[in-house]
């Protein structure tokens, strides 16, 4: 059973070297957040490129600590440069986060998550319920891009998707599920106005793939990358008036979080 206390300690410390090491991180993101993810990338202490093009996205990747794949704004050019680049990353060793936006939406998004997951080995998977339930065939309603039916038994469906793709799984919501087939993690960090703004889950993910960069656990990345985002999050609230004021607050506040603050602030449970 992973010892939540020992963890905590140890996202601290993840934190901390995000902000010595500086790790790139290679995005293949869509257009709609694309500024806000390369913001964050670089308030949590990383370095963002958003690199597209077939042409240079297997030598782009070489550079990076870390892949993220989103397509959430996707053509399938772009579906084609995230397989190279996957294989790529793969090739190298370095750890590939795929955010499945809209995954159950339409039959092309559904698709495309689908070959992506089969033909790149992605170390860590981050969704929403609708779109985790979607790719694993559990069920889950996704309208647009946003999830309006949670599933039943959301640690079952992350555990079994995890087992069968040997990847982890994290399933955001009010609780957080983060799951690799034997361990699963609960974070309780964040705020409901992280609802209010769009692409906060593409953030997220951009924050599991910046703790994934310096983090060989990719359990330990997810569940770092969710509670540094939830813990700048609820400072944000206690500061913030409304929606706008609360993400210029959270930038804010995730560019001064420290390596203590998040180790005494993570609120994680251990659920198996």
């Amino acid at each position: 059973m992973p010892d939540t206390e020992a963890i905590s300690r140890q996202i601290g410390r993840a934190l901390a070297r995000i902000r010595e090491q500086k790790p790139l991180l290679h995005h293949i993101t869509n257009f709609v957040v694309m500024n806000d993810t390369a913001n964050v990338t670089l308030h949590v202490g990383a370095l963002p490129v958003m690199a597209h093009a077939r042409q240079e996205v297997e030598e782009m990747v070489a550079l990076a600590g870390a892949l993220v794949l989103n397509p959430g704004t996707l053509t399938p050019e772009w579906v084609e440069a995230m397989i190279a680049a996957g294989r790529r990353a793969n090739e190298l060793g370095l750890p590939v986060v795929l955010d499945p936006v809209g995954a159950g939406a339409t039959t092309l998004r559904t698709e495309s998550n689908q070959r992506i997951l089969r033909e790149v080995r992605v170390a860590i998977v981050r969704g929403n319920s609708g779109e985790i339930g979607a790719l694993s065939g559990a069920g889950g309603v996704v309208k647009g891009v946003e999830s309006v039916e949670d599933l039943d038994d959301p640690l079952a469906v992350a555990q079994a998707m995890a087992k069968e793709h040997q990847a982890t799984v994290a399933i955001t919501g009010a609780r957080d599920i983060v799951a690799d087939g034997e361990r699963a993690l609960g974070v309780d960090n964040g705020h409901v106005w992280l609802k209010t703004i769009t692409g906060t889950g593409c953030m997220a993910t951009t924050m599991i793939a910046a703790f994934a960069a310096v983090e060989s656990d990719p359990l330990i990345a997810a569940a770092g990358g969710l509670a540094c985002f939830g813990l700048a999050a609820e400072q944000a609230a206690e500061q913030a008036h409304g929606p706008a004021t609360f993400k210029l607050a959270l930038f804010d506040c995730l560019y001064n979080l420290t390596p203590e603050q998040l180790a005494a602030g993570a609120r994680l449970v251990t659920l198996a």
